[in-house]
């Protein structure tokens, strides 16, 4: 069978998405091959297909164990050979896979890296023919990437333990230039095929938002999408706990996820969101990567993750089906503070030396000041993330917060004025500088204990910026150090005067700062021409669909809801949202028919046809 027959058979398409085919092929001839492609841009599909026609055994490289039993469950539901073998198993389960490879009855084995150093696995692995290694996550392998794993590293050594070498394959979706290489080297590929694909999601709407009080803007944005499935990242585990309540006492079905809990209560809770019997997931960065959930409609940051690669990774779990998804982040100055504990007081990897750790907690404060920039930049929030990992784009995205904002450009000349005199004066009158909590309730006139007990109170600049809120006043701060009149003492984290600052306090120079005018998150989404949005955002993965074909669409999640709970699988491993809208557009009367909606496969065809077709027809027949 060739991979068109097969892509149709297995997976219900009837093409290949930008840059699959090259992949695919590249692995079918014997050749090396890394891919870097967007989140649902279709990364596992480039090496199941040449799994299922390769000679041997195929084994896929993963880190999470909710990756494999999703996608083991997906290809076992669309008629493929598969297993994992993970921690979740017990030994003599475990057992059961070995004679089963042994057996040939398996064609793909997903594998957790630490596998590679089990003993009996690699006895067992001497014994087979294995055609492929492909490695997902692969910027796990790098200690440059955000989620660098030791026990990648391992997977070059058990390669070369092997008889005969296999094809190589690497994967994911977040790798810079220096991240690249890295994968390249430390897992030895030859002469390899490199498809970049881009990284851009037309489907997600990006924004950032600076609220005075973030608990009431998450309410107010998780009651304004009630009927979607979301993702609430917190910074820490009290955060997350803090949420959780928060969204408890709102009726709102929602669980938990942290180092905190159990391993059990943990994957209990990781059902519950998979199966949709819990609508929104809180949750630290400990939950998500290989979280194969298609149907997540928002993910909310409630903190600022680290690093930029990490916010998209985790902001890249929304939408994977390819329909219209919101990722917001809720910025405030505190989230650096928070930032920077996390990266202080990281777990330690015994396997590196204290240089390499050195060298890791820089890189890790580099990160971080991107990302922070990323918080206060007005330009476009795609634009900056593109740009970033390197990708030509154009000026404005048209869907994210500042391209649909409205922003007007203000005089902020005597503010800066105030503000240099104070870090100036500030300075003079303690022999040293102080950071910026201090400098903005000094200008504020704030009438603390350690304002009066510096003597801060009796300088000319205290309170002469009373009336000016503190989020603005710090925004001021960040765009005054963006243009080189301040900067940051990294070593204290106060601030110090620039050269440049003189300009504007001996030489009259003006200085000019946007400043968006928020609005209401759904009334920043309509277009401009002063109308309200009119329904959903259209996109070419995504076309806009009628309301009649929306009533169907409800009662095919209905159907689809009765065969999941009935198979004990999550709902959209039976069919994706994308799925099923394209069934409401299409009203499928016979089987035939059935096999051209988009994500219909032959064995679910044989499987769930007979359901779906019956509802269509009601609908046909006007029953309903």
């Amino acid at each position: 069978m060739d991979k068109y027959s097969l892509l149709k058979k297995y997976f219900g398409h009837s093409e290949f998405k930008p840059g699959q085919e090259y992949l695919i092929d590249a692995i079918l001839e014997g050749r090396d091959a890394m891919g870097i492609m967007p989140t649902g841009g279709g990364k596992s599909l480039c090496y199941q297909i040449p799994s299922l026609m390769l000679s041997g055994l195929s084994l896929i490289v993963s880190p999470l164990i909710a990756l494999m039993k999703d996608q083991v469950a997906a290809l076992k539901e669309a008629g493929a050979q598969t297993a994992f073998i993970n921690s979740s198993l017990s030994y003599d389960e475990i057992r059961i896979v070995y004679d089963e490879i042994f057996m040939k009855k398996v064609k793909i084995v997903y594998i957790a890296p630490e596998r590679l150093e089990d003993a009996d696995f690699c006895l067992l692995m001497s014994r087979m023919e294995i055609s492929l290694v492909a490695v997902d996550e692969a910027h796990c392998i790098s200690q440059w990437g955000q989620d660098f794993r030791p026990s990648y590293l391992k997977i070059s050594e058990f390669i070369a333990s092997l008889p005969r070498r296999p094809v190589v394959a690497a994967f994911t979706a977040t790798a810079t230039e220096r991240v690249r290489g890295d994968i390249k080297r430390l897992l030895g590929l030859q002469n390899p095929l490199i498809e970049i694909t881009g990284f851009d999601r037309p489907n997600l709407f990006f924004d950032v938002l600076r609220p005075k009080n973030k608990e009431a803007t998450l309410k107010a944005l998780v009651s304004q999408r009630r009927n979607k499935s979301g993702i609430i990242y917190c910074a820490t585990r009290n955060g997350v706990e803090k949420i959780w309540n928060t969204l408890i006492k709102m009726n709102i079905p929602a669980t938990r996820y942290h180092a905190g809990l159990t391993n059990e209560e943990r994957q209990t809770n990781q059902d519950d969101f998979q199966f949709d019997r819990k609508t929104v997931m809180v949750a630290t960065n400990a939950f998500g990567m290989g979280i194969d959930k298609s149907n997540v409609g928002y993910v909310i940051h409630y903190n600022m993750p680290k690093s930029l690669e990490a916010y998209y990774q985790e902001a890249g779990r929304a939408g994977r089906d390819s329909a219209e998804a919101d990722c917001i982040l809720l910025y405030s100055p505190g989230d650096v503070v928070t930032a920077k504990y996390l990266i202080e007081n990281r777990d330690e990897k015994n396997q590196l030396t204290p240089t390499q750790r050195a060298e890791i907690k820089r890189k890790d404060y580099e990160r971080l000041e991107i990302m922070n920039r990323y918080c206060k930049t007005t330009s476009c929030l795609r634009g900056y993330i593109l740009n970033y990992f390197s990708q030509p784009h154009e000026g404005k995205c048209s869907n994210c917060g500042n391209c649909k904002g409205e922003f007007e450009k203000l005089d902020i000349s005597l503010y800066s004025q105030m503000i240099l005199s104070c870090i100036v004066r500030t300075g003079k009158k303690l022999g040293y500088n102080v950071g910026r909590a201090l400098i903005i309730s000094t200008l504020r006139g704030s009438g603390a204990g350690r304002i009066r007990e510096l003597g801060l109170d009796k300088l000319s600049t205290y309170g002469l910026m009373n009336k000016t809120d503190e989020q603005t006043l710090r925004g001021i701060i960040d765009h005054l150090e963006e243009e080189g009149y301040i900067r940051t003492n990294p070593a204290h984290s106060t601030l110090e005067i620039t050269e440049k600052a003189s300009l504007i306090l001996f030489k009259g120079e003006k200085v000019m700062m946007s400043f968006r005018r928020d609005k209401p998150l759904e009334m920043v989404k309509a277009k401009k021409e002063g109308k309200k949005s009119e329904g959903k955002r259209k996109t070419a993965e995504t076309p806009e669909i009628t309301e009649e074909a929306a009533e169907i669409f409800e009662a095919l999640k209905a159907t689809r809801t009765k065969l999941a709970k009935n198979a004990g699988l999550p709902a959209y491993i039976i069919f994706s949202n994308a799925t099923l809208n394209d069934m409401a557009e299409k009203m499928p009367r016979n089987i035939e028919e059935f096999l051209e909606v988009s994500g219909v496969g032959e064995v679910k065809a044989a499987r769930y046809g007979k359901d779906f077709l019956e509802t269509l027809a009601a609908f046909a027949e006007g029953e309903n």
